[in-house]
């Protein structure tokens, strides 16, 4: 039987206009589909204009401007429901899907999809559940004693996966597929018995400890961060944008 990290998969990514989830948007999205190792993928892409200002903090890290976004990005509504349907298509079809720091971008097209939609990320999973597997989650664990940042780019360098045009989704989404293959070869005897559902169960668990963990550093060194345990959706905030 092939192993899960040799048949197909998919992955999502987003850009966003910065890393709060409750209040900044999504700019762009990928979804990449892949049948199996070294076949060709098929790519997704959308353009949104998110209707706010774009900090040039967040154009530094990704490219996307104000002038280029409204020049060619498309009104969020009807975009949203699109991608969440894509993903829905996906966990119909049985693929698990990849997600780097899934949290992330889950929660923030959740957010999105109750701003522009009246509706919630959730609904979408009722008939099939989403199953997730987060390249990060997954290092973390398996790989818990080495030293040195887990970015995307971190990440891929260690296990050797190549990544062009970082801070594109349709690249970061290609490479944290190909990433979730690496990790999978590499820690093979550990994984090939679990089925990717089993491994989103487990990942939730894992995520949680590596949470506490990063909570009880933060209080150590008297950082203020609050790590949030959920994964891989936050749960609704009640003063949510």
């Amino acid at each position: 039987m092939t192993c899960w990290y040799e048949g197909p998969l998919a992955a999502f990514d987003t850009e966003t206009t910065g890393v709060d989830v409750e209040t900044d948007r999504i700019v762009s999205a990928s979804v990449v589909v892949q049948e199996g190792p070294a076949v060709r993928p098929r790519v997704s892409r959308w353009l949104i204009n998110p209707g706010v200002p774009v900090p040039a903090s967040a154009t530094a890290v990704h490219g996307l401007t104000d002038e280029h976004l409204q020049r060619n990005g498309r009104w969020p509504a009807p975009v949203l429901e699109e991608i969440a349907r894509a993903l829905a298509e996906q966990a119909a079809a049985g693929r698990p899907l990849v997600i780097m720091n899934a949290p992330f971008d889950l929660t923030m097209l959740d957010r999105e999809l109750r701003r522009h939609r009246a509706s919630s990320l959730d609904r979408w999973f009722d008939s099939k559940p989403l199953l997730v597997l987060d390249p990060r989650v997954l290092d973390k664990h398996l790989d818990r004693y080495r030293k040195g940042r887990r970015t995307l780019t971190d990440l891929c360098a260690h296990y050797g996966v190549t990544l062009e045009g970082a801070h594109d989704a349709a690249a970061d989404a290609t490479a944290s597929l190909e990433l979730v293959r690496a990790v999978g070869r590499r820690f093979a005897t550990r994984l090939e018995r679990l089925s990717p559902a089993e491994l989103h169960t487990l990942q939730a668990v894992w995520h949680a400890a590596q949470a506490r963990g990063l909570q009880a550093w933060f209080a150590k060194s008297g950082a203020p961060e609050a790590v949030d345990p959920a994964w891989p959706l936050r749960p609704e905030m009640p003063a949510a944008a």
